[in-house]
């Protein structure tokens, strides 16, 4: 939730109550930046930010060579997916056989693949990357082949810990320690700070990886209700933290798979005093964070982390290359244990993948590249939005993500979607069927679907099969 008090925040609640209040009427054009200077003395840089937040927000779009208009999405009326209810004790549900069917086909190119969680090619620098392994192989002693310190890459966690000023950190890059992308990070972290038959807090719906990597680890998980706009219901949390069993929190705070929920900063704060207070480290997957719609990234919960309570893990896999395999971990006050865990689990990270980032980073290429990558997901976002509300029977329920790749659509409970997803299979569509993120019975009328491919009319047109199929 961003700060009232910014002056461009308050021009932009200006506009959504023009258009809310149909002074601003669908296609309405509005005043150039320039024009709204001349006449109100802001900044370019105020009205540009106004402008990409009320973008944000579905009630505007840009046109290339003409300016911004009001878009048809403003007068959408949409109704959001039911938070979680699950019950507050640890359950083990068997999902792997699902999992396993619909991920063991995930790089056949003639399904689309409205179930897969990251970017696709057509959406990366792939030309700049390949230059820059060639001039990492040229620059890295042994032509990248030999490994590298345990702590990673020096370039890379330099570059990391700069970049952390954009959600109001100050690390440097004794902070930061590189792993074989974001799961790793996580993986780590769970190994080192817990032991076969703990218990750990996560969201309700979360990331099926993450529930059946603390399983493999032989840890209970406890899931709490869960919002599907602002995340997990901090009365839960609370309540669940006084019981004194709970070892560890693993928690999304931005753009959450697979619900897109963002915690408010208020909720993050309170989140970070929480662990705080009972001594309870949090794990915090931010791997989405850069992809925010609005003008500026949100906070993390580490932003407000002053004890080193919180172990931060991200990667560039959803933003720039999926199979470089670089990501990281801050983890605060723990890092003598989780440096120790990776010497003896991994060692190290791959030596070219990460110094082509550190370098990606290094040279401001990373910044343009995310600009355009997020205007391209909010525009999908919003396509995929209009499309299923136009195509799904009525009732069903769309999130409405500020964020991430993610919708969330929860559709009538006399429909199971993992028998759905048989059925779409059929005409060669995937998707990920609620029940995988959860292991108690929930979830089986939802389905996640991820708008990381190019907006085309054939994929128009897979949506629409969707909603045909559900019809019947």
């Amino acid at each position: 939730m961003k700060n009232s008090n910014y002056l461009y925040v308050q021009f932009a609640d200006r506009i959504e109550k023009q258009i809310k209040s149909g002074v601003l009427n669908v296609g309405d054009k509005l005043p150039s930046i320039r024009e709204v200077c001349a006449e109100t003395g802001y900044s370019m840089s105020t009205v540009s930010k106004a402008y990409y937040e009320v973008e944000s927000r579905s009630l505007i779009e840009s046109r290339p060579q003409s300016g911004y208009y009001v878009s048809n999405t403003s007068a959408r009326i949409i109704t959001e997916p039911s938070p979680s209810s699950p019950i507050l004790k640890c359950v083990n549900v068997d999902r792997e056989d699902l999992i396993d069917q619909v991920y063991g086909n995930m790089t056949d190119k003639n399904i689309t693949m409205l179930s897969l969680g990251f970017p696709s090619n057509e959406l990366l620098p792939i030309a700049k990357l390949n230059k820059g392994m060639i001039q990492a192989m040229r620059e890295l002693p042994n032509s990248g082949t030999s490994y590298e310190q345990v702590k990673g890459n020096p370039n890379l966690r330099r570059e990391i810990a700069r970049w952390s000023f954009t959600w109001g950190g100050s690390l440097t890059e004794e902070d930061i320690i590189t792993t074989p992308g974001c799961t790793s990070a996580i993986s780590h972290c769970l190994m080192t700070l817990t032991k076969p038959g703990d218990t750990i807090i996560t969201e309700s719906p979360a990331y099926f990886g993450i529930l059946q990597l603390a399983k493999s680890l032989g840890l209970y998980i406890m899931e709490l209700p869960t919002n599907m706009t602002t995340g997990i219901e901090l009365d839960a949390l609370k309540k669940a933290l006084s019981t004194k069993k709970v070892k560890l929190c693993l928690l999304m705070s931005n753009f959450s798979n697979p619900s897109g929920s963002m915690m408010p900063a208020e909720h993050k704060i309170e989140v970070v005093k929480l662990m705080e207070f009972y001594n309870i480290p949090l794990i915090e997957d931010d791997i989405h964070g850069d992809l925010y719609f609005g003008s500026s990234r949100p906070t993390n919960c580490k932003t407000y982390d002053e004890s080193g309570i919180v172990l931060c893990c991200s990667s560039v896999s959803k933003t720039l290359a999926p199979g470089y395999r670089v990501g990281w971990v801050s983890p605060g006050k723990f890092k003598k244990e989780i440096l120790r865990n990776k010497i003896y689990h991994s060692l190290s990270s791959p030596t070219i993948t990460h110094q082509v980032v550190g370098d990606f980073l290094k040279n401001g290429r990373y910044e343009n590249h995310l600009r355009k990558i997020r205007q391209i997901l909010n525009h999908n976002c919003n396509n995929y939005i209009n499309t299923v509300l136009e195509s799904f029977p009525k009732g069903t329920k769309v999130s409405q993500p500020q964020g991430g790749f993610f919708l969330w659509i929860e559709l009538d409970k006399s429909i199971d979607t993992a028998a759905f997803y048989h059925l779409a299979m059929q005409h060669k569509i995937s998707i990920a069927p609620g029940r995988i993120f959860s292991f108690q019975d929930q979830f089986s009328n939802c389905m996640r679907l991820s708008f990381g491919l190019p907006w085309t009319n054939e994929l128009r047109q897979s949506i629409q099969i969707l909603g045909r199929l559900l019809h019947r």
